[in-house]
């Protein structure tokens, strides 16, 4: 039996991998640990296989908050991050383990442009934007030196997660097909990631025991449109996907300020290069 500790109790991927993995019964013991406070400091994690953590923060408006928020970015998203997997390691004390932090694809930067591609491959080099994805870069480069023979760790960095209950830029794809009847059809291409193939890929990196950096996604990219008009019809709604307004769509997008920068978040192309682990 494969036993994992998931440190995040109320996150929305570790309650979904909790939830996935029931499935799998006897097969693996899922225990969960709030990690506000500190009392989590007192558990023995010694007794796990595989340590999970996904807690962190996400999701703000990176361009309206306080210089306070965002060190607090820091110390959530990196520095409880290295004191969890130094704890684990320490109550470890040479037995074998496997710290996988939840990292993202929003370390490269978040960088799109509707009138050029953008693909990351394993070539790309992190360059955050922002404190949130310089908080994760950082974690990592601070996690990566715990790495032993005995102490596995595996970074993952996945593109959007969307699915049932999911947060962040895909409730924004909701709220749109909620609301409007047209959409503009530029054919874009976005890696995302169905939050139970992100859920197997975990459980997988847990049987092989990995170590790594890993990028896992859907096989197919997705079309910013397509995924609005599929929204919209899951809820008995149809929107028209409209070619009309193209070209103005990418003309919007070498405008400075806040109009091209929305143009370019929704309709550039930001993708993985399939094959890359």
């Amino acid at each position: 039996m494969k036993r994992i500790l998931i440190t995040g109790a109320n996150s929305y991927i570790g309650t979904s991998f909790e939830k996935w993995m029931q499935q799998f019964g006897d097969n693996y013991q899922i225990d969960t640990i709030d990690m506000h406070g500190d009392q989590w400091k007192e558990k023995d994690f010694s007794q796990y296989d595989s340590v999970f953590h996904v807690a962190g923060i996400a999701h703000a408006d990176v361009s309206k908050v306080s210089e306070e928020t965002k060190q607090l970015y820091y110390k959530v998203n990196c520095d409880l991050a290295v004191e969890t997997a130094e704890k684990y390691k320490n109550d470890l004390n040479g037995k074998n383990g496997q710290f996988i932090f939840m990292s993202s694809i929003i370390i490269y930067g978040e960088e799109t442009n509707i009138n050029k591609k953008r693909v990351i491959t394993s070539e790309t080099l992190p360059n955050p934007s922002n404190f949130y994805g310089d908080s994760k870069w950082k974690a990592e480069q601070k996690l990566t030196p715990l790495k032993s023979e005995t102490f596995k760790i595996v970074f993952i960095r996945p593109p959007m997660i969307y699915g049932e209950g999911s947060k962040g830029n895909y409730q924004l794809l909701v709220k749109i097909a909620n609301w409007t009847p047209v959409f503009p059809n530029i054919k874009n291409e976005r890696s995302m990631l169905n939050i139970y193939r992100l859920c197997d890929f975990i459980k997988l990196r847990v049987d092989f025991s990995d170590s790594g950096v890993f990028l896992p996604q859907d096989p197919v990219f997705q079309r910013t449109s397509f995924m609005v008009k599929e929204i919209a019809a899951s809820k008995g709604k149809k929107v028209y996907l409209f070619s009309g307004l193209n070209l103005i769509i990418y003309l919007l997008g070498y405008f400075p300020g806040r109009i091209g920068r929305l143009i370019n978040k929704a309709f550039g192309s930001l993708i993985i290069e399939q094959g890359v682990d």
